[in-house]
């Protein structure tokens, strides 16, 4: 077996990062300024889109965006159950329901049809999820969304460097991007939305940092806003500027980044191609660029393990896993106060008993791969530790 353990994710750390941060701690200023601003407008200027607002995570970017809609109790906001908790948490914590709709079995994507089916009038927003690099089809969900005056919001979490039909995601739109641990870029923690309406913005802008009318550091007076005032209740989202000096650091190893994470997902479909006890996701049919932000694959019911026992088995080879995802529906407190009826979900709940990530980071060398698909072979074979490979 490895002598070292391989995680499911490793943080692409390097010395011009460090550097970066290092810097920011020198320079006086550590929380909100002008790192912010700058990681701010770079995005605004490789997506060529009008408006930018950095925050502390990606679950507080995704609190701002849905509060600047003033959602009320009884609206409605269709999502997938197959997504993170944050997002069904944070329309709970609006006073909105959540609406769960299904996947495609194969890729992890909701489409317009499945979203068709569960508008009323009730129904608010509408958040597609970017699953694992992939994007949506999004020309027929804006087009039925706009057919009702349904917002869009774009769970990107998973999509930083993808595109679809020639252009980036968040380009166009709102969208919401995450810079958490395991993301292609990382600023540890933050997050970040692009919206193309400059009224949306701004209210954004000031949601995150208790309702003010400027920042801590208002850019037109380089330094602390005096007497600015509250223009509505705000939270406390601000993205400190340690943080965003360490994702404007890595955004510029974007594309390098995201070639890697795509040789090793190449490697990794090659060396799984005749092993049919798993099923890897697929990609979707319609033009795009892949973000590779997961390699996930599914056990099939003809393997010799469950997916439980499959990763807790990788573990004895030294080797991580993650899940991505267990059901949203199926976690108690919405079992308990959300119930979906068993079955009306059908690929959503599939999957979510089958699913695992592999590990999948830019430093990965083509050993650690091998290794990792030794180590599957040899557990859907019925093997033991001992058939395991050396590091």
């Amino acid at each position: 077996m490895r002598e070292q353990f391989l995680p499911f994710c490793r943080p692409c750390v390097t010395d011009d990062d460090i550097a970066s941060v290092v810097e920011v701690l020198k320079s006086g200023w550590i929380t909100t300024g002008p790192k912010c601003t700058e990681l701010e407008e770079e995005f605004k200027a490789s997506l060529g889109v009008g408006g930018a607002v950095a925050c502390a995570s990606g679950t507080g970017a995704m609190h701002c965006a849905l509060k600047a809609l003033d959602l009320a109790p009884g609206d409605e906001v269709i999502t997938p159950s197959m997504t993170w908790l944050s997002t069904l948490n944070v329309i709970e914590n609006l006073g909105a329901t959540p609406v769960f709709v299904d996947v495609d079995r194969e890729t992890l994507l909701l489409d317009a049809a499945a979203i068709r089916e569960r508008i009323t009038e009730r129904t608010r927003a509408v958040i597609p999820v970017h699953f694992a690099g992939a994007p949506v089809d999004l020309d027929p969900i804006r087009e039925l969304c706009s057919a009702h005056a349904i917002d869009v919001i774009e769970d990107a979490a998973h999509a930083l460097g993808t595109s679809y039909r020639g252009t980036p995601i968040g380009a166009t739109g709102t969208a919401v991007f995450s810079f958490q641990a395991i993301k292609n870029v990382t600023a540890a923690e933050g997050g970040l939305v692009t919206c193309d309406q400059e009224e949306r913005t701004q209210r954004i802008r000031r949601l995150r940092f208790f309702g003010l009318e400027v920042d801590a550091f208002d850019r037109s007076r380089l330094g602390a806003a005096a007497r600015a005032e509250v223009q509505e209740p705000g939270l406390k989202y601000n993205m400190a500027d340690m943080n965003a000096a360490l994702a404007l650091s890595q955004l510029q190893r974007l594309s390098s980044i995201n070639a890697r994470r795509d040789a090793i997902t190449m490697r990794y479909r090659e060396l799984f191609s005749e092993v049919d006890e798993i099923r890897p996701l697929a990609d979707p049919e319609w033009d795009h660029v892949h973000g590779r932000h997961l390699f996930v694959i599914r056990i099939e019911d003809s393997a010799s393990v469950n997916r439980d026992e499959f990763m807790d088995q990788l573990k004895t080879f030294n080797i991580g896993t993650g899940v991505h995802f267990i059901a949203a529906h199926t976690h108690r407190w919405y079992r308990e106060h959300r119930p979906v009826p068993t079955g009306s979900l059908p690929n959503t709940e599939w999957n979510s008993s089958r699913i695992c990530s592999l590990p999948l980071f830019p430093d990965m060398t083509a050993s650690d791969v091998d290794d990792v698909v030794t180590a599957v072979k040899s557990i859907l074979a019925g093997g033991s530790i001992s058939a395991g490979v050396s590091s």
